[in-house]
């Protein structure tokens, strides 16, 4: 005797809902023999029933959401954002649904709520697609390393600023106008600020961190940087000394806890991050045991993340008809989420200074007032007048300029911005121009 087909709502119909819609229409037979029940999408919830949707049957779409997710046994959340999902997927789980959400936003906020509701009525949530698009992180993190100790993951998790870095160091092109390019091409958004300001990224920082080390992270305790402040010549400077600047989220245990963020960087050549091109992503994790893996592939995109959400949709679909569970949130460790100036890191900074005798020497004794010492200084010909004088350097200063790129060794990032502050009111330093991390070496 078949199993009785298992209701799937879906809320959203975008560019991954379309998508899904599509994989649950054409692979209707596979998809049934691989859960051993028909999987039978019963509607749609959008906001416009008559806005074109080319291979949409209209029949599916309602405006009704709540009497929809009230009829499922699978709910599908596509559509971003804090509410209406939130009361949404809550609405599904009391109603014992299971659901499944791409929604990183949602879960980086308020993830913990969700588990917990599930948790009592005895359903799943999953949510592969919110982290990295189709690229499988979120179930080899939380199940096949769970057996492991997770010690660090480093990955680039928006497509967009990816794209956008790639296309200054490949192409030369200046911020603005790889923004523009990436717009153009569907990479980014009319408004990219969720993506060059970092928000997308810190979102999946919480995630990932939360999962690798079985701890709830807030997103409010996620550090932020963009990439708005990153230059064609920071770029062009970054091959130079053999390395490219990333966007990166970095979550990694120390002694003292947890240390979570995500900024800009530069990464050498060598390391494998360096070499993730264009909109793709990747996620590198440390594990005690298991060693180095990285995980790579398209992050975003309707196709690769409706494919992480029809994966989604047969595992919990898998354990209603056998009666089973998925895994539930992890959260018992005892680790706090450390300030971000307690983060051990190592900086390159530019600077322009008067060339003459002495003034290396000068630098050197700044960082060492400060515990940091040099790893490597490179001296050039400025690359142009300096954009700033400081307090105490006048522009009237007859000596040659000189261009110092010094590269620290480690050190915690509270200190090495201490140091940067302190050399900047060195006498002989005309300006700072670029600060940026280096991670992966």
């Amino acid at each position: 005797m078949p199993a009785p087909a298992l209701r799937i709502a879906l809320l959203g119909c975008g560019v991954v809902g379309t998508q899904v819609a599509r994989l649950l229409r054409e692979q209707a037979d596979d998809l049934a023999a691989r859960v051993g029940a028909p999987l039978e999408l019963v509607g749609i919830a959008v906001r416009d029933v008559d806005a074109p949707r080319d291979g949409i049957d209209p029949a599916l779409l309602t405006t009704d959401a709540e009497s929809l997710v009230d009829r499922a046994d699978i709910v599908v959340e596509v559509i971003g954002g804090l509410e209406p999902p939130r009361a949404l997927l809550l609405r599904a789980i009391a109603a014992g649904a299971s659901v499944v959400t791409a929604n990183k936003a949602l879960l980086a906020a308020d993830g913990p709520s969700l588990y917990a509701a599930a948790d009592a009525a005895g359903v799943d949530v999953y949510f592969e697609a919110a982290v990295a698009g189709a690229i499988p992180i979120v179930r080899p993190v939380r199940e096949s390393l769970a057996g492991d100790r997770v010690q660090r993951i480093v990955g680039i998790v928006n497509g967009t600023t990816n794209y956008v870095l790639d296309q200054m160091a490949t192409e030369h092109l200046g911020f603005a106008e790889a923004v523009a390019q990436a717009q153009g091409l569907g990479y980014a958004e009319a408004d990219p600020t969720a993506d060059v300001e970092g928000y997308d990224a810190a979102a999946k920082a919480a995630i990932l961190a939360s999962l690798a080390f079985h701890i709830r992270v807030p997103l409010e305790d996620v550090h932020r940087e963009g990439i708005t402040g990153v230059t064609a010549e920071d770029v062009a400077w970054a091959a130079s000394t053999g390395h490219v600047v990333k966007l990166l989220a970095i979550a990694e245990r120390t002694d003292d806890g947890v240390s979570v963020r995500v900024h800009p960087a530069l990464v050498p050549v060598s390391h494998p991050l360096a070499g993730v091109r264009g909109a793709f992503n990747a996620v590198f994790v440390e594990a005690e045991s298991a060693g180095e893996l990285m995980f790579y592939g398209r992050g975003a995109g309707g196709a690769p993340t409706a494919s992480a959400v029809l994966g989604d949709v047969v595992s919990a679909a898998r354990n209603r008809v056998l009666g089973g569970r998925g895994p539930v949130e992890s959260s018992y460790a005892d680790l706090p989420v450390l300030p971000a100036s307690a983060a051990m890191t190592r900086y390159q900074v530019r600077v322009d200074v008067v060339d003459r005798p002495g003034v290396l020497a000068q630098v050197a004794a700044a960082l060492a007032d400060h515990g940091v010492s040099i790893e490597a200084v490179r001296q050039s010909q400025a690359p142009a007048a300096p954009a700033a004088v400081t307090a105490t350097a006048t522009a009237e200063v007859a000596d040659p300029v000189a261009h110092l790129v010094i590269t620290t060794h480690t050190a915690t990032d509270a200190a090495l911005a201490a140091t940067v502050e302190a050399v900047g009111t060195l006498d002989a330093v005309l300006s700072v121009r670029s600060v940026l991390r280096v991670e992966g070496s």
